[in-house]
């Protein structure tokens, strides 16, 4: 029997612009796509690469909420990051966060959309 699927929306104009949704529901499976750091509540994305982490976390673990999975579900996370030397201030965020529920991990160092985001999360979850 075919698994439903259903698509999660934070409402961003970019979701229709650029072709993509904040995650897919497909089965026991949710897939989040990559959140960066912006701060929904003020409208602002904060300087330092720990608190635009925090705040990645606190989207995600929202969408999955949402999305009827919890944080303990994530199977799998992908970090990019835009420079190295940004890893030390991450690791208590991702300690904080993941260090109980270890999942399947890739970090990549690369440049990302706009100048301001030092660090996009992306994650999938499964609820077998």
């Amino acid at each position: 029997m075919p698994s439903s699927r259903r698509l999660i929306s934070t409402g961003s104009p970019f979701e229709k612009t650029m072709g993509y949704s904040r995650a897919v529901v497909q089965g026991d499976w949710c897939f989040v796509s990559g959140v960066t750091g912006y701060d929904y509540t003020s409208m602002m994305m904060p300087g330092a690469v720990a608190e635009q982490a925090q705040n990645c976390f606190a989207t995600i673990e929202a969408v999955l909420k949402e999305a009827e999975f919890a944080m303990q579900d994530i199977a799998r996370v992908q970090y990019t990051v835009t420079d190295r030397d940004f890893v030390p201030d991450l690791r208590p965020v991702l300690e904080r966060w993941l260090g109980d529920i270890r999942p399947a991990a890739t970090m990549v160092i690369a440049d990302l959309i706009e100048p301001a985001m030092k660090v996009e999360i992306e994650v999938t979850a499964f609820k077998g």
